[in-house]
């Protein structure tokens, strides 16, 4: 059983049929089902030639824009905002468009259907399916707009912290660059997919609305040169913090080295000055201990002269 189903007339008003002819007596028939439904092979087969059939049947999909006949096959990414699930797990929704009929399917939950099928029951849903398709591809574009400033306005505060060489890497920073890349895997071909849905040529778009989808798919076009902006960015910000690492890494060992390079010598004055054989000097000299100490004082500050000579300090 679909999850909606609607006649919509040309006034905008809706009723729900009975029967399961794939259009009615409205401007267009709109069906919306879980691709889960165990009818809905079954009733697919009985309603639609075999690629679009099988184009709504997938479990896998990328956006995709294609005409078939004179209807068109169109494969959309939406972000996530289901609860409990990362946004950037792009829901997907499928759909066959033609001058009298829509049919989405869904995985899950995509919120910029369930607003129309919201107006739906109101009476207020699109008066065509080329309104239908550019309602529907108005609120995936708005979304995906949201989620990028997102990503830009924590891209910003990153940049901010770089400026204080004592913060540490924020633990944001991978997931943020994770989400971009998952981003980038569907709206680089979403963008591709609707300049193609501008350019096909079919009576069911007029002119009006290839207008408006063409705006859409500019302004898809623009999230997708932000998103990889705001990786070169993220990038960027992650060389810095790992630059800042390496530079206190190379500090610690270059103040180790040194002390090193002092104490290896006293090291070695101590150690044969240790050994308990006869024939050590100093053994009977009361004054043998202050005299070793004093030495190796002075050694220490010729050490500090020769590490300054050859600009080691």
């Amino acid at each position: 059983m679909p999850i909606c189903v609607f006649d919509v007339f040309a006034d905008g008003t809706t009723e729900v049929p009975e029967d399961r002819a794939l259009t009615g007596p409205g401007r267009y028939r709109w069906w919306h089902f879980d691709l889960a439904d165990p009818e809905l092979a079954t009733w697919l087969e009985g309603v639609l030639p075999p690629i679009p059939r099988g184009a709504l049947l997938q479990p896998e999909t990328r956006p995709r824009c294609d005409r078939y006949g004179e209807g068109i096959m169109l494969n959309l990414r939406g972000i996530n905002m289901n609860e409990g699930q990362d946004a950037d797990q792009m829901v997907s929704v499928r759909m066959w468009i033609d001058d009298d009929v829509v049919i989405t399917v869904r995985m899950r939950k995509v919120f910029a259907i369930d607003e129309i099928r919201q107006l739906a029951t109101q009476g207020k849903v699109p008066r065509t399916t080329a309104a239908f398709i550019e309602a529907l591809v108005s609120r995936l574009t708005h979304r995906v707009q949201d989620e990028v400033a997102k990503i830009a306005r924590l891209t910003e505060f990153f940049e901010d912290d770089l400026e204080d060489d004592s913060t540490p890497i924020p633990p944001e920073l991978p997931e943020t660059r994770r989400s971009v890349i998952k981003l980038r895997r569907y709206l680089e071909p979403q963008r591709y997919a609707l300049h193609r849905l501008v350019e096909i040529n079919l009576p069911i778009i007029p002119e009006p609305d290839t207008l408006t989808l063409r705006e859409l798919a500019n302004r898809t076009t623009i999230a997708v040169e932000e998103l990889n902006a705001l990786q070169e960015r993220l990038i960027t910000v992650q060389d810095e913090h790992d630059l800042h690492v390496a530079r206190k890494q190379a500090r610690h060992g270059y103040v180790l080295s040194v002390a090193a390079a002092v104490f290896l010598p006293l090291g070695f004055l101590t150690g044969l000055f240790g050994v308990n054989i006869g024939g050590m000097p100093g053994i009977d000299d009361p004054y043998a201990f202050a005299i070793l100490c004093a030495s190796m004082a002075g050694l220490v500050v010729v050490m500090v002269l020769i590490l300054k000579w050859v600009r080691w300090l």
